[in-house]
């Protein structure tokens, strides 16, 4: 039988255990991180545009529907997405 001072397999308490990831500096490479922001600034831009010229193909539509939501508040809704996309590329290319 094995004296409590021995260290062995099932010990958790040892004292060279290393701490979990979550707890240690993580460092991304230039290359993620160009990637990533990259990523979110197009697709900042491409939501902008798609959104508005579909916003403008329908128009007429929206016009004559009887939601309360017409072309001001879905403007502002498509800007709002983008531009908290494109905030995130930026973040992400930054921190």
């Amino acid at each position: 039988m094995a004296s409590p001072t021995e260290n062995n397999a099932s010990d958790v308490q040892s004292s060279k255990a290393k701490p979990p990831i979550a707890y240690e500096e993580f460092e991304d490479c230039f290359t993620c991180r160009a990637t990533g922001s990259a990523a979110f600034i197009g697709l900042g831009v491409y939501s902008y545009y798609t959104g508005m010229s579909n916003l403008q193909k329908q128009e007429q539509s929206i016009m004559r529907s009887a939601t309360k939501y017409k072309m001001g508040s879905r403007r502002l809704g498509i800007a709002t997405i983008s531009a908290a996309l494109v905030g995130v590329g930026v973040w992400r290319a930054f921190n």
